[in-house]
């Protein structure tokens, strides 16, 4: 099935976005934390990219190399060949996780890994880069299974989209925070262009579930982040560990039915334990 038309099926169930994968038993971003996410059957891997001083793109979330490397460098300083040398720490990084013999992984060999099996959200740290981790989609005929996102919920936002080149035939994202007293023009900037997705923070919960109706009508989905650094209004991962149906399942109730969550095996038991 192709992203677009999972994502529109009225019949799924809410998908769970892996971040950085299944990171709990491997490094983040690595091709085995990818591996851990298919083996859950989650719907989505999120995924870093950034590119090296030659060109190369590859998989990483931080500015520099120290946390899951060990080494204080710039990796859009080095080279692919030096950055994919460079063996991971464990999980989430850091000086008290072992290093493994995983690595930093390409693009490329991310979607050759992810080819038929898992949907993938790529996070460009970039967002200049567009244009050219598009052209590798296509190239590795992956369009049907990717998305990429921007800012699309200003005037200034969509002013940039317009300016894209070559993006179009893959799922675009749009991300947008609704505040209570411009949820409306925020709303109608993001239908203007009709993404397939809307990755939405906001001010209360209330004021993206006054825009569900709306937003669904034009083909939108809403994805909502309940990870502990970026989340809104206290809606985190562990709350929703402490009390799912106040998290995630109050989520659910608002229309909210993509989530992005470091506790994807916890969302996806909750999930298939909730009345059908």
């Amino acid at each position: 099935m192709k992203y677009i038309d999972h994502i529109a099926d009225p019949k799924r169930a809410c998908a769970i976005v892996a971040h950085r994968g299944g990171w709990h038993h491997a490094p983040e971003n690595s091709l085995a934390a990818i591996e851990n996410a298919i083996a859950g059957g989650y719907d989505i891997v999120e995924l870093d990219i950034r590119q090296s001083a030659d060109g190369g793109l590859f998989i990483l979330h931080d500015d520099t190399l120290e946390r899951m490397a060990g080494i204080d460098r710039i990796p859009e300083e080095m080279t692919i060949a030096e950055i994919t040398s460079l063996r991971l720490r464990m999980a989430d990084g850091g000086p008290d996780q072992p290093f493994t013999t995983e690595t930093i992984p390409t693009l490329e060999q991310v979607l050759e890994t992810v080819r038929g099996r898992i949907f993938v959200d790529l996070d460009l740290k970039d967002r200049e880069m567009m244009g050219i981790v598009a052209a590798k989609v296509k190239e590795l005929d992956m369009a049907d299974q990717v998305d990429l996102k921007a800012p699309a919920g200003t005037p200034e936002a969509l002013s940039w989209l317009a300016g894209q080149r070559g993006i179009d035939g893959i799922p675009f994202m749009g991300m947008a925070f609704f505040r209570e007293e411009s949820a409306d023009r925020t709303a109608e900037a993001i239908l203007s262009i009709r993404p397939f997705m809307c990755e939405a923070k906001f001010d209360r919960l209330e004021t993206l579930a006054g825009q569900h109706q709306r937003l669904r009508e034009g083909g939108i989905s809403l994805w909502v982040n309940t990870l502990d650094q970026v989340s809104c209004c206290g809606l985190t991962d562990s709350a929703a560990l402490a009390d799912p149906d106040a998290v995630w399942g109050r989520m659910m109730a608002a229309g909210i039915s993509v989530i992005q969550t470091d506790q994807p095996a916890a969302l996806k038991a909750y999930i298939e334990a909730r009345p059908k």
